[in-house]
């Protein structure tokens, strides 16, 4: 997809770089299962795999991944990351569903401006790239290990560098 114009993958690139791989008060982990879990409530095979795997690479936790994909109120995560995690699923939503005490109940745990609009942008944005990767029928792997393998190059480069490498040999058109 992103190889089949290379005008709209850098931007892309970039985007998913500047929310996901730069540096933040929300570490890379973090902010890669925001995009792990929406693509999940997305049922987005591909993208849900993919930033699962790169947070766990990151977090070096795949069944703590897991769990939070699963069920964040039950992962052994902070209640910060829980309650960003829920503003996240009510932007996957609709941006009308957070309420103030959505907002209210992530700055009680610890939450900052910055990181509530961060984990907004994150879900808002990756309602698009969900849409982007199911809308063009993209094919997704079924080998855990092909996910894995990505992951390792993404958390270590960033989205900018690896991206244009990594998603056209895995992504096809069916």
């Amino acid at each position: 997809m992103l190889a089949f114009r290379p005008e709209t993958a850098k931007p892309l690139g970039d985007l998913a770089d500047a929310l996901l791989h730069a540096p933040g008060t929300l570490s890379p982990g973090e902010r890669e299962l925001i995009a792990a879990y929406v693509s999940r409530l997305n049922n987005c095979t591909f993208c849900h795999n993919s930033h699962a795997a790169i947070a766990a690479c990151h977090l070096d936790d795949e069944p703590l991944v897991e769990s939070v994909i699963e069920n964040p109120d039950r992962a052994d995560i902070s209640e910060k990351m829980k309650a960003l995690l829920a503003v996240a699923a009510k932007v996957q939503l609709s941006g009308r569903s957070v309420q103030a005490a959505d907002i209210e109940r992530a700055r009680r745990a610890g939450a900052t401006d910055t990181e509530i609009h961060d984990a907004v942008l994150i879900a808002a944005a990756f309602c698009m790239y969900n849409r982007y990767v199911d809308g063009l029928a993209a094919w997704a792997p079924t080998d855990p290990d092909g996910y894995r393998e990505r992951a390792a190059h993404v958390a270590k480069l960033g989205y900018a560098a690896a991206l244009p490498h990594a998603i056209p040999a895995a992504v096809h058109h069916r």
